[in-house]
């Protein structure tokens, strides 16, 4: 019998000490970058988004490939984009953590929904309060002394 997976992802990092360095101007090349980065790992992109500080990612990360390895990737690979062709001005780096949520297909949708409506989210609510009721919403166990870096 074949190995058949159908697992979803949602991916949540932000820049280095939270910097609001994914400004207007680079901000949606960085997102089309790191789902270029998924597609080169044999993942897809389903959806990227994010904020100034931060980035979400609904992904399907092939089964022989860590969910660990497969961020470490995109991040890394980003990272070294965003350095090499200096478009910010100061050195570029995303946070050393990261949070990875699974997504049922019936909620495929919302989480892409979610994805995209970062940008009025955030009029509300920061990335922390937002990524501390993400911990809790899917029963993470955490020490919030550690959350961020």
């Amino acid at each position: 019998m074949s190995t058949h997976q159908q697992l979803l992802y949602h991916i949540v990092f932000s820049t280095k000490r939270r910097k609001r360095l994914l400004n207007d101007s680079i901000r949606e090349d960085v997102f089309s970058y790191l789902a270029g980065v998924c597609k080169r790992l044999d993942g897809f992109a389903l959806e990227v988004g994010g904020y100034y500080d931060h980035a979400h990612l609904l992904v399907r990360i092939p089964a022989r490939v860590a969910v660990s390895e497969f961020v470490g990737k995109i991040k890394s690979n980003t990272s070294k984009h965003l350095n090499e062709g200096k478009p910010l001005g100061v050195p570029f780096a995303w946070q050393d953590g990261y949070g990875a949520f699974s997504v049922s297909p019936s909620n495929k949708a919302a989480v892409s929904r979610y994805i995209r409506g970062q940008m009025d989210h955030h009029r509300k609510r920061s990335f922390e309060e937002e990524y501390l009721q993400l911990l809790m919403k899917h029963e993470v166990e955490f020490d919030e002394r550690y959350v961020f870096d």
